[in-house]
């Protein structure tokens, strides 16, 4: 049975209400056989996930290989296929800072290049490891002060939008890719490219959550208005809405501070006092949001999508989210799931 599907912003590309966050199978903290890796993407087909969002930076390619493995198993044209642009990738194997995050990564390193031929260079060999011709979406990958640093931004910005952006313009009119836009950790970097070029979509991850709000006062408005769409990625902050506000718990790639673990506190009392599971509040929160198409959990295992699917379809009672936001626990503009008809 399909998973229910919503449209892109105005982009025509239809995503799954779930997808697909494919950081995992590129062996990100963890080392994934190629059997394993085929085995959960078949899995998530069966289970009716159709968006899956890969990028050059994951595994070092690997990710994309084993996603253009899966699509030579599935028919043509049904899977919706993102990927990144702004990283290349060249011959390097020795020791990379980014060998941390993915073990067993390919013998390559990846290199920061936003220019029109870095972007054009990097999706054609994109093309390559995923054996297509075409993607469905995009994205600029991790542009922003968050990466690069408050004096290196202006700079790369520049190119970013005077080069990066007009290869995937040129991309897109050409019918190599349906939508484009930028895959970053922060709004306000999307918000800046929107004074720059024309967007479908952004890949926004961790900021805007059961967590955190703030892009709902201002950007997410004007996303609506533009018939920009969304994507959220790390719907549970790098771990913390998943596990609770335990000793060692992640927050945005790293340890969670103490004021975070009393945020997450608070909602994790409440949801005990309604029966709801943390994340299953985290998980289907941001879809509430009318810009919002998809939320794209990163999961390594078929038990993470098992766990992952039962969190998407668990019931939350409207008396849940009406607490929330009476207590205060959510900004006040953010909208809030129905509840179940009574």
């Amino acid at each position: 049975m399909l998973a229910r599907s919503r449209l892109l912003g105005q982009s025509g590309v239809e995503v799954s209400e779930l997808g697909f966050g494919a950081a995992p199978v590129g062996n990100l903290y963890r080392r994934m056989s190629d059997e394993t890796a085929g085995e959960l993407l078949a899995e998530a087909w069966g289970d009716g996930i159709r968006y899956f969002d890969t990028a050059p930076l994951y595994g070092f390619g690997l990710s994309e290989e084993r996603i253009g493995k899966f699509l030579r198993r599935v028919p043509a044209g049904e899977a919706v296929i993102s990927t990144k642009a702004g990283r290349r990738l060249r011959p390097n194997a020795a020791w990379h800072a980014e060998r941390e995050n993915f073990i067993d990564a390919a013998p390559y390193e990846p290199w920061f290049d936003y220019s029109y031929d870095g972007v054009m260079r990097s999706f054609e060999d994109s093309l390559v490891r995923l054996g297509v011709d075409r993607v469905d979406i995009l994205f600029m990958h991790d542009i922003g002060v968050a990466t690069h640093g408050e004096e290196a931004h202006p700079s790369l910005m520049k190119t970013a939008m005077e080069g990066g952006y007009r290869a995937l313009d040129e991309l897109r009119r050409d019918g190599r890719v349906k939508a484009i836009g930028l895959g970053v950790n922060e709004w306000q970097v999307c918000a800046e490219a929107m004074d720059h070029g024309d967007w479908d979509c952004f890949l926004l991850a961790g900021r805007y959550t059961l967590l955190e709000q703030e892009p709902v006062e201002h950007f997410l408005p004007r996303c609506e208005k533009d018939g920009i769409g969304i994507i959220i990625g790390a719907p549970f902050n790098s771990g913390i809405l998943a596990t609770g506000p335990r000793e060692g718990a992640r927050y945005n790639y790293g340890r969670a501070p103490e004021e975070t673990l009393r945020r997450v506190a608070s909602l994790d009392d409440l949801c005990r006092a309604h029966g709801v599971p943390l994340a299953a509040a985290a998980l289907q929160f941001p879809l509430a949001h009318p810009a919002v198409a998809s939320v794209i959990p990163g999961m390594a295992s078929v038990a993470d999508l098992q766990s992952c699917l039962a969190l998407a379809a668990h019931v939350i009672p409207g008396a849940f989210w009406a607490d929330l936001a009476a207590r205060g626990l959510i900004h006040p503009r953010a909208p809030v799931p129905a509840g179940p008809a009574a």
